[in-house]
């Protein structure tokens, strides 16, 4: 499937960055290069910009687009929680602009494999990584279900959710977003799924 991605707010962000010719500039969520094409043309000859994904398949998507620009670019595969080691490494100690378009992008939600949408269980950004949702649905102990979905959801059914995983996958694995949404709805109380839209949202 053909990386796709609209970028968000893309003129606010590129005004508000207010960027200098010679400037560096750092693209921690570079996707398919959209924020980052348009840092590039305002980039004179000594400036440059580095783009961090974790994804490959944004990886090929923004080389690709971003290729005419030159040594103006440099890519890293990586998580922008690693910024600054990275950075480090090229020799960068000082920037005048960061940009982070934080969230799941279209593409991971669109391509079915990826397991973000109703499909095998998987939600890895990083497809290195070797844990998926899976593993820790179907292995994590219920304490570790509850404090997760608690902690990173701010689900208030978090532990009533984790009791329903445990039971279920207790019958059978959990194999797909779907059988887990199903599971997260029969966890939450009518009433409160009325008032909130879809109940495996925040799970």
């Amino acid at each position: 499937m053909e990386f796709k991605h609209k970028s968000v707010l893309l003129k606010e962000t590129i005004d508000g960055l207010k960027i200098k010719p010679d400037g560096i500039y750092v693209d921690g969520t570079l996707g398919g290069g959209g924020h980052a094409y348009e840092v590039c043309r305002r980039l004179g000859e000594k400036g440059s910009i580095v783009g961090i994904d974790q994804d490959a398949a944004a990886i090929e998507a923004a080389s690709a687009r971003l290729k005419d620009f030159g040594e103006k670019v440099t890519i890293v595969r990586s998580n922008y929680c690693d910024m600054k080691s990275k950075l480090h490494e090229l020799g960068i100690d000082k920037v005048d602009g960061i940009v982070l378009d934080l969230g799941v992008s279209s593409y991971q939600l669109d391509t079915a494999e990826r397991g973000f949408s109703y499909a095998p269980l998987d939600m890895r950004m990083d497809t290195r990584q070797k844990m998926t949702a899976r593993d820790i649905v179907n292995d994590y102990t219920e304490a570790d279900l509850y404090r997760v979905i608690r902690d990173y959801g701010e689900d208030k059914f978090a532990k009533n959710i984790a009791k329903h995983i445990v039971q279920a996958r207790a019958v059978k694995p959990v194999e797909t977003t779907a059988e887990l949404s199903e599971i997260i709805r029969a966890s939450i109380p009518m009433k409160f799924q009325k008032k909130s839209g879809h109940p495996a949202k925040r799970t």
